[in-house]
This record gives C-alpha cells, structure tokens and sequence, in this order.
C-alpha cells in the first residue's frame, strides 16, 4: 500500500515528512539536509534543475531560475504588476500567469509540481531504502499560509494533481 507524506510546500524552502510510530519524521538527503530550497532553475539542455543545484544559478543564470513561486499561485498579472520590474525572470499573462523558465513557459502551479515532484522522489528513495515492500508516493497533505484564498488553495492542489498527487488536504500552515 501507497504511504502518505505531509508536505510543507514553503516560499523559501518545502520538505516532505511521514508518520513513523505515531512521531513525524522529515525525510532527509544523503547529506542529512531536510529542506530543500523551493527553486527550479532551466539548465541550457532544457532540463530542469530543483533545490540546491537550482540555488547555485540564481547568481549564474538568474533569468534561467525561479524561486518564490509560491507567491504566484493562484494570481493574476494585475496582482503583481509592481513586483514585474524586480524579477529577473521573465512573467507574462492575464488571469493565469507564465513564468518564464529557461525557453519555456510555464504556470506556477507547474513549477510547483516540479519541487513537489522532487519531494516526492526523495520519499520514495527513502522508503525504498527502509526495505518498504511498495515505496510509492501517490498521496499527500499539503501545507499553505492560512491568508491563501480559494484561487491560492486551488492552485497548489493543482501543483499535486500534475506531480501526480492525490492531495488528500490542504492545511493552513499553523494548523500543521
């Protein structure tokens, strides 16, 4: 049977956690770091890069790489027509904003799905690592700030859907 993770599907960082024993437990990388940073960077080949190799071409290839796209879900271009100027990659649209990501364009709620589909990867390492008979990740919960409006919640249960995620709940974040 498939486990379920919670995910904290942060600004700056997001982690993904499980429930061992009845104690929350963060899954960690080879390193032993449970955070990983909620930036997706276009390599030149057209790959995409996630958490700290994407952090690294922030100075190196700035308008290649997205960060703080939790701030995009669910909003349009007229809501963040005064932030336009001070980002270095390019963002375009109406109702639904393009992000751009290298030679492409992409939602936030896709850019998202990449970072959660990374979380998930990770989960199912681990799991597989712990012997686990099915190391499948297909369910989570997901955390968002409590000021998120209808259109915020949305968009990040859409974010699951297309990293292939049943997102079971959203919960405001000091609720979780």
């Amino acid at each position: 049977m498939s486990r379920v993770v919670g995910i904290d599907l942060g600004t700056t960082n997001s982690l993904v956690a499980f429930v061992k024993d009845g104690v929350p437990v963060v899954i960690r990388d080879a390193s032993g770091d449970g955070l990983v940073p909620s930036i997706v960077s276009a390599a030149a080949d057209g790959s995409l890069l996630v958490g700290r190799e994407a952090e690294k071409r922030l100075v190196t290839d700035a308008g290649r790489t997205v960060y703080s796209v939790k701030r995009f879900m669910g909003r349009g271009i007229d809501d963040i027509k005064e932030d336009i100027a001070h980002l270095p990659f390019s963002v375009s649209g109406g109702d639904v904003l393009r992000i751009g990501l290298g030679d492409r364009e992409m939602t936030a709620p896709e850019i998202s799905a990449v970072i959660l589909r990374e979380l998930k990867r990770r989960a199912e390492a681990c799991f597989a690592a712990e012997g686990d008979f099915d190391p499948e990740v297909d369910r989570a919960v997901i955390t968002v700030p409590a000021y998120f409006n209808d259109a915020q919640r949305t968009a990040t249960r859409d974010a699951g859907r297309i990293a292939g995620l049943e997102v079971l709940r959203i919960i405001n974040e000091p609720t979780a």
